[in-house]
C-alpha cells in the first residue's frame, strides 16, 4: 500500500450492538472502494474481519480487526469491533486509537444496550462520533423511530444528513439534506436526481432544521443566514466538519450494508468530515516523572504505543502500533519504556484482517503491525533512545467473572500455565492467577462467553484441554472467647526422645489484626532458644486450618508456662507441643467461620434501582447508600458476601437488560451467620465424604 501523510489518515472504529451489521459494513466499504473483489458473508465466515476459527464457529466478532482501504486520497483504517458485552475491552482498545467512532445502529432493532455502552465509552474520550443507521432494506425497519431514539438518548447534537428513499424492501436510496439531492441505487450504481415529490415537504423541514443547527457553530455564517443568505453545501460541510471534530455535532447518515446502498457516501463522509489525527488533541505522556503532552507531528520524535497483540500460529507475535508522533520506518530502533530494552522494528505491515502488506513508513497517526517483538506487551510505549516517555492511557475494564481451570491430562500443569500466560498476552481482558490457599488456577474475564472462548483457544492454539469448576471461596476461622490448653509432645525412641510441654492462652483480636504472640514464660520453664519454635508451631497450626480446615486469623496467643527435658527437648518437640496445645485451645474458644465481604458499586439506570436493591438484600447485602451518577443513572454502594456475587456479572446483565455495570473489591472478613454456617459445614462434610 502507498504511503499516506498524516493529514490524509482516518482512523475509524465501527462500534455498536452485536448484530447491527458492523462487519458487513466493513466488507461493503472494502468492496465499494475496490479493495476486495466481492464482500464476504458473516454467515459463512468469509469476511475479512472475522478470521478467527472461534469467530466463525460462534458467528460473532470476538476481537477488533483492521480493514484499511483508500478513498478520495485518504487511507481509512477501519477498526471493526465486537458488539457483544463480553468483549468490551476490544471496543476500548479500538477507541483508544480511533479519531472517529462510527456508531452502527440497526433500523430494525433501534438503539440497543451495547450501542449505549459504546457511546458512553466514546463520550468519555471526547471522541468525534458519526451514526450510520443500517439495515433500512429489512422488514420492520423504521428510520424515524430510530432517529427519535437517538435524539432522546444522545441529545440535541444528533444531526441527520440524509433521509431514506423508500421503506423496507423498497428502500432505494437517500435524500442528501445538504445538497437537496436524491441519490438512488440500482445494482450498486448511484444516480442523482431531484427529491421525490412525496418527500419534498419532509425534506424541506429537516433541511432547514439541519442548516440552523450547523450555522449556530459559526458566528459569521449565522449572521449571514439571519440576513437571508443561505450558505452553500460546501460551506455547511466545512462548518459541520469543525463541529464533528469538536464533538458537538453527531451526523446521522443511513443506508444498507447488505445491499451496498449509500455505502460510497459513508466513505465520502468519513474522508471529508472525519477528523485526521492532526486534528485530535496531543497525547498525554509521563516524561521525567512529570505529566505533559506530545503533539501529533510527523516531523517530531518517533513515539508509538502498542494497543493490541496478536498471537499468529505461523508468524508468531504481532504487535499493533499506533504511531503517536514522528515517522517510523523499517529497521527503526526504539526503546521499550517498560523494560528499557532496545527493540528493532525489522518490518512494518499494513494489516487487513489476517493478511499483512509491507509498507515503507508510517507517519504520526497511522496504525501499523510489527511482527516478532518478543519482549513487547500490549500497552507498552516505544520511544527514542535516551527519551524515557510513557504514554498515559485509560485503564481497561477489569474482569468481572472468574472460573477455576485445571488440565484434563495429568502432568500438563506447566503446559497449562505457559498457555494461559500466552493467551493473556494476546487478550488483555483475561487475568490469570494461582490461589495457593485453595490450590486453584483462576482465569478471570468479562463473561461466560469470553471465558468459554478462551478455553477453546487453549485447545486450538496450545493443545491444552481443561476442566472448569467454580472458584472456591477463601473462608477463614477465628475465635470468640478466650481459652487455655496444655500442649504436650512426648515420644520415646531407642536414642534421644522428644519432649516438650507448653501452656497456651488464646484470645480473640479485633477483625483484621491477624496474629499476635506473647512470650510470658518466667523462671526458665521453657528455655529461651525454644520460644521461637513455640511461635512457629502455633503459626503452622493456624495456617493448617481450624475445625473446618480454613486458616485461623485474628488470634492472640500467650505462652505462659511449660516444661522441658535437658536431653530430650528440641525445637521440633516444642513446635509439635505448641501445635497440639493450640488445636486443643481452639476447640474450647467458640470458633466461628469468617467469610470475605466485598464492596460493590453498581451503576444502573434509575428505572432499575429498585430491582437492584431488592436483589442485593436477597444476597445478604448491606446497602451503604446511593448516589446520583451520570445522566439518569444511580450508583448503589453495598457490602456483600463474596460468595453471593460469584456470578454477579451474569445476574446483573439479566436484571438490567445489560445496562448495569459494577465494580468489586475486597473489603473485610465478617462472621458467617449461624444458619449459613451450618449449611456450609454440611456442604464441606459432603465434599470431603
Amino acid at each position: 500500500m502507498s504511503n499516506v501523510p498524516s493529514a490524509k489518515i482516518r482512523n475509524v472504529a465501527l462500534v455498536g450492538h452485536g448484530g447491527s451489521g458492523k462487519t458487513t459494513l466493513a466488507e461493503a466499504l472494502l468492496h465499494c472502494s475496490g479493495t476486495i473483489n466481492r464482500p464476504g458473508r458473516v454467515e459463512d465466515g468469509s469476511t475479512v474481519s472475522d478470521f478467527e476459527p472461534e469467530e466463525q464457529k460462534h458467528g460473532i466478532s470476538i476481537s477488533l480487526a483492521l480493514a484499511p482501504f483508500e478513498h478520495a486520497g485518504c487511507r481509512i483504517n477501519i477498526l471493526d469491533t465486537p458488539g457483544y458485552a463480553d468483549f468490551v475491552n476490544e471496543v476500548e482498545a479500538a477507541l483508544s486509537v480511533a479519531d472517529l467512532a462510527v456508531v452502527v445502529v440497526s433500523a430494525v432493532e433501534g438503539v440497543e444496550v451495547q450501542t449505549e455502552v459504546a457511546w458512553r465509552l466514546a463520550q468519555a474520550r471526547n471522541l468525534p462520533r458519526l451514526i450510520f443507521v443500517n439495515k433500512l432494506d429489512r422488514e420492520r425497519a423504521d428510520f424515524e423511530r430510530t432517529l427519535d431514539q437517538l435524539q432522546q438518548l444522545f441529545g440535541s447534537g444528533i444531526a441527520p444528513l440524509e433521509l431514506p428513499i423508500g421503506q423496507e424492501s423498497d428502500f432505494a436510496g437517500v435524500a442528501d439534506l445538504l445538497s437537496d439531492t436524491a441519490i438512488t441505487y440500482d445494482q450498486g450504481k448511484a444516480t442523482s436526481g431531484p427529491i421525490p415529490a412525496e418527500m419534498e415537504e419532509l425534506e424541506r423541514r429537516v433541511h432547514e432544521a439541519l442548516v440552523e443547527g450547523i450555522v449556530v457553530a459559526d458566528d459569521g455564517l449565522m449572521e449571514r443566514y439571519l440576513e437571508g443568505d443561505v450558505p452553500s453545501a460546501a460551506e455547511l460541510e466545512e462548518t459541520l466538519a469543525h463541529g464533528v471534530a469538536a464533538g458537538t455535532v453527531f451526523p446521522v447518515v443511513c443506508g444498507s450494508a447488505g445491499k451496498e446502498v449509500a455505502i460510497d457516501r459513508l466513505a465520502a463522509f468519513i474522508a471529508e468530515i472525519g477528523p485526521s489525527p492532526l486534528e485530535r488533541p496531543p497525547t498525554p505522556v509521563l516524561a521525567g516523572g512529570e505529566e505533559t503532552t506530545v503533539p501529533v507531528d510527523p516531523a517530531g520524535q518517533p513515539l508509538a504505543r502498542v494497543f493490541k497483540t496478536i498471537a499468529d500460529p505461523y508468524v508468531g507475535r504481532i504487535s499493533l502500533l499506533h504511531v503517536l508522533s514522528g515517522t517510523i520506518r523499517p529497521d527503526a530502533v526504539l526503546v521499550n519504556s517498560r523494560t528499557h530494552v532496545e527493540e528493532k522494528l525489522h518490518s512494518l505491515q499494513m494489516l487487513r484482517g489476517k493478511e499483512g502488506h509491507p509498507v515503507q513508513e508510517a507517519q504520526a497517526g497511522d496504525i501499523v503491525a510489527v511482527p516478532k517483538l518478543a519482549d513487547v506487551q500490549t500497552g507498552d510505549t516505544l520511544a527514542p533512545k535516551n527519551t524515557p516517555v510513557v504514554v498515559l492511557a485509560a485503564e481497561p475494564s477489569a474482569p468481572i467473572l472468574s472460573i477455576a481451570v485445571k488440565p484434563r491430562a495429568k502432568g500438563d500443569e506447566d503446559k497449562l500455565m505457559t498457555a494461559l500466560h500466552k493467551l493473556q498476552e494476546e487478550d488483555g481482558a483475561l487475568q490469570v492467577r494461582r490461589e495457593d490457599e485453595t490450590h486453584q488456577t483462576v482465569l478471570s474475564g468479562m463473561g461466560d462467553t469470553h471465558l468459554q472462548i478462551a478455553c477453546e483457544r487453549l485447545h486450538r492454539k496450545y493443545g491444552v484441554d481443561v476442566e472448569t469448576e467454580a472458584v472456591k471461596i477463601p473462608y477463614r476461622e477465628t475465635i470468640t472467647q478466650a481459652a487455655e490448653a496444655e500442649g504436650k509432645y512426648k515420644k520415646q525412641t531407642g536414642g534421644h526422645g522428644q519432649y516438650g510441654v507448653c501452656n497456651l492462652r488464646i484470645e480473640p483480636l479485633e477483625r483484621g489484626q491477624g496474629f499476635e504472640f506473647v512470650d510470658a514464660v518466667v523462671g526458665g520453664a521453657i528455655p529461651r532458644q525454644f520460644i521461637p519454635a513455640v511461635e512457629k508451631g502455633v503459626q503452622e497450626a493456624m495456617a493448617a486450618g481450624g475445625l473446618n480446615g480454613f486458616p485461623v486469623v485474628d488470634v492472640k496467643v500467650t505462652c505462659y508456662d511449660g516444661k522441658y527435658h535437658s536431653v530430650d527437648s528440641s525445637e521440633m518437640s516444642f513446635k509439635m507441643a505448641a501445635s497440639i496445645g493450640f488445636k486443643e485451645a481452639l476447640a474450647s474458644a467458640a470458633p466461628v467461620l469468617l467469610e470475605p465481604v466485598c464492596r460493590l458499586e453498581v451503576t444502573v439506570p434509575s428505572s432499575h434501582q429498585g430491582d437492584v436493591l431488592g436483589d442485593l438484600n436477597s444476597r445478604r447485602g448491606r446497602v451503604l447508600g446511593t448516589d446520583a451518577g451520570e445522566g439518569d443513572e444511580q450508583v448503589v454502594v453495598a457490602l456483600v458476601p463474596t460468595s453471593e456475587v460469584a456470578r454477579y456479572a451474569t445476574d446483573l446483565r439479566s436484571l438490567t437488560g445489560g445496562r448495569g455495570r459494577f465494580r468489586l473489591r475486597h473489603e473485610s472478613y465478617e462472621p458467617v451467620p449461624p444458619q449459613v454456617a451450618e449449611r456450609l459445614v454440611r456442604q464441606l462434610e459432603a465434599e470431603r465424604a
